[in-house]
């Protein structure tokens, strides 16, 4: 998280510290360059074996966290490393030691691998992938499921969070955690995060229309945030829907909520202006700043799941989640805890004061239309209703 208003100069900061480092364990006899945005390119000459002792104290430098504008930030890398002519030409040494950093990338980094041929297959795929993503949208290929959110008194359903899919006319089903750091990479997110609100507040609207007034939460990635448009692309779709802005929820993750770029406060300004509902989500693990929370326009916190997971056999992440919904609750923020599988989780949960309960022990991600056909028919086996208040009003919210 790099960034105030002077965000820029702190990234340029960053990106020659670590050229330095590069340089440093390099040693004068090597070459480094930059690639991308966040990627660089170190050239050592020596035995074939010196390959992982170099890579290991690249990646061990590249580890130190890192100060700027005195603060201390931490660091996570991804390093990978190739060597000629074991691997291959050396014209393609620098693409093979990519495709062994991007297989560190997406074990979740801050480690080194070296290149071995499946690396490359995976890289290709990737590469399909993304190719294939750039057209999803206009091809009708991605589509929302909902899950339902559980009121944790009453144990009804209050709201239903919007999740993507991409449905790929030749691999079936491909999971978001696949495509969305593709799309992130590959600058995709903003035309995907656009369509998502579209269709969230489309759908909303349709619900309303049946009887069906439920609070609906989408997921908004870093980049709309740090964009300008988007929130006002939200105000006109709330508008043009006539839908209360109270009833559409952002969810944001906790490293975005942290960002102290001038653009995203900006967002964050805009969207308490027009009356969003905001939830910072994945809260637990990261650095947060429980000043810088206190003053962003968020209503709740969504507890993270690795949390929730052990809620039932350990005392340490009991006593996390209850530190979390105290502090919560002392800003007036509610507590939403994701990732509810067992019964045991559950009332551990509803012990500890959580406002909001989510996971598979009450519902997994469903079409809208299974969703809609759930919430009015009247009969249904599943022994969880929908709140009654949700069908209170059905009226559209009148235009300002």
């Amino acid at each position: 998280m790099l960034g105030n208003e002077h965000g820029i100069a702190l990234v340029d900061e960053a990106l020659v510290a670590m050229a330095q480092r590069l340089c440093t364990v390099g040693g004068r006899h090597a070459s480094a360059a930059r690639l991308g945005h966040d990627e660089f390119a170190l050239l050592a000459h020596g035995p074939s074996a010196a390959g992982e002792q170099l890579a290991r104290k690249v990646a061990a430098a590249l580890a130190e966290p890192l100060t700027l504008s005195e603060m201390v930030r931490p660091l996570v890398s991804s390093v990978g490393f190739a060597v000629y002519p074991d691997h291959g030409a050396s014209t393609r040494i620098v693409r093979l030691a990519s495709a062994a950093m991007q297989a560190v990338r997406r074990a979740g980094g801050g480690a080194f691998a070296e290149f071995e041929p499946s690396m490359a297959e995976a890289v290709v795929t990737e590469a399909a992938l993304i190719r294939d993503l750039r057209h999803a949208v206009q091809r009708h290929q991605l589509t929302l499921y909902y899950q339902p959110k559980i009121d944790a008194s009453s144990l009804q359903i209050t709201a239903a969070e919007a999740l993507l899919r991409w449905l790929h006319p030749e691999r079936g089903m491909i999971s978001p955690a696949t495509f969305i750091p593709l799309a992130e990479r590959a600058g995709l997110m903003g035309e995907i995060g656009d369509w998502v609100m579209d269709e969230a507040l489309c759908q909303a609207a349709r619900w309303r229309d049946l009887g069906l007034r439920m609070r609906v939460a989408i997921n908004v990635s870093g980049c709309q945030m740090r964009g300008d448009a988007f929130v006002e692309r939200l105000a006109r779709g709330l508008k043009q829907h006539r839908l209360s802005a109270a009833r559409f929820t952002c969810e944001i993750t906790e490293t975005v909520a942290m960002e102290d770029t001038a653009a995203t406060q900006r967002a964050f300004a805009r969207l308490g202006e027009i009356g969003v509902h905001m939830s910072v989500d994945d809260f637990g693990p990261g650095h947060s700043s429980l000043a810088l929370l206190r003053r962003l326009p968020a209503a709740e916190l969504k507890i993270d799941r690795a949390f929730v997971t052990d809620l039932a056999v350990s005392e340490s992440a009991r006593s996390i989640a209850n530190a979390i919904v105290q502090m919560a609750h002392s800003l007036g923020l509610r507590v939403v805890a994701e990732g509810v599988e067992t019964e045991a989780q559950r009332d551990v949960l509803v012990g500890l004061g959580c406002d909001e309960l989510q996971g598979y022990l009450f519902a997994k991600p469903m079409s809208a239309q299974a969703l809609g056909v759930w919430a009015i028919d009247e009969s249904s086996a599943v022994p969880m209703g929908f709140r009654p208040s949700l069908f209170a009003s059905t009226q559209a919210a009148p235009l300002a």
